[in-house]
């Protein structure tokens, strides 16, 4: 039998996996793999797992939301031999996990690993971490986390774009340098920016399926300029109301790298986590740094 070690978060989302456990490890057990379940306890210690144990399994299985499965990607990312990795996303927003498309059923997605096959795909890394789908900075960083769950459930995007109008209007913007690695240069004051390999981006922000290509070693740059009147504050709404990112407020582009010029106590988010800005910030993609266990269909 194949070996399957499960690295579980039991305090993502609405702990819903925590009571579908038996079942998801007899899938498994019925998919032909010998299973092993570890329950994390504090942050940092699913990448422990994974880096330490990591080689000793062909599937490492993350039960959690994208940060959890950020820290397995970070344990996993440094070691020679990879196991395959599967992701059942339990978290509250899960924007990888929408991308890749996974079933949003956690039996199902159990199913799917036990059928699917291994796809590359990039991952980041910014300056000494790494990011599975993104690193932003700005409105909207917080929007999808900070969001009542109730609320998303009855709104479900509007909950988002509500939230995210009202930090536009009071949210502080930053004086920012993006060096690109063609050598061009984005300079002006932000209160937006991402650099992510997604279609999803902290729930509220997406990106058209034909401009991300998930391991073809590039990043999508998304920023947004600080609004100086109403008229571009409206740009700013309607491009969020619409999806239609095609106003003179946003900078849309594809790069391998970028160097970011930054205020040192800016802070940014890496896949839904807080990380420590610095004054020089460099993001490299790193191609088909992993494969994920997904369904063909």
């Amino acid at each position: 039998m194949k070996k399957l070690l499960i690295i579980m978060n039991p305090c993502s989302g609405k702990k819903k996996a925590n009571g579908k456990l038996a079942e998801i490890i007899s899938i498994f057990n019925r998919g032909g793999y010998d299973v092993t379940t570890y329950m994390t306890a504090s942050r940092g210690d699913a990448t422990d797992v994974a880096r330490e144990r990591g080689q000793e399994f062909d599937v490492i299985v993350c039960i959690g939301g994208d940060g959890t499965f950020n820290e397995v990607i970070s344990g996993l990312y440094a070691l020679e031999k990879k196991p395959y990795v599967g992701y059942i996303p339990a978290g509250s927003t899960n924007d990888f996990a929408s991308s890749l498309k996974l079933s949003k059923s956690i039996l199902d997605a159990a199913k799917d690993i036990v059928v699917g096959t291994p796809r590359p795909l990039d991952i980041g890394q910014f300056n000494d971490r790494y990011f599975s789908y993104i690193a932003s900075f700005g409105a909207f960083t917080k929007t999808s986390y900070a969001t009542p769950q109730s609320l998303k459930n009855v709104l479900g995007h509007l909950a988002y774009v509500l939230a995210s109008v009202k930090e536009l209007a009071s949210i502080r913007s930053h004086h920012l340098r993006f060096t690109l690695a063609d050598g061009t240069v984005y300079e002006d004051d932000y209160i937006f920016g991402a650099i992510s390999n997604s279609t999803s981006v902290a729930g509220i922000l997406t990106l058209a399926p034909d401009l991300v290509d998930m391991n073809d070693g590039l990043f999508e740059l998304l920023l947004i300029r600080k609004p100086h009147s109403l008229l571009e504050l409206s740009d700013c709404v309607l491009a969020l109301m619409t999806q239609e990112y095609s106003t003179a407020m946003l900078t849309l582009t594809s790069t391998q790298s970028v160097t970011v010029e930054a205020p040192a106590d800016m802070s940014w988010t890496l896949d839904g986590e807080h990380a420590d800005g610095a004054k020089l910030c460099t993001v490299v993609n790193l191609r088909d740094a992993v494969n994920v266990i997904t369904n063909p269909k």
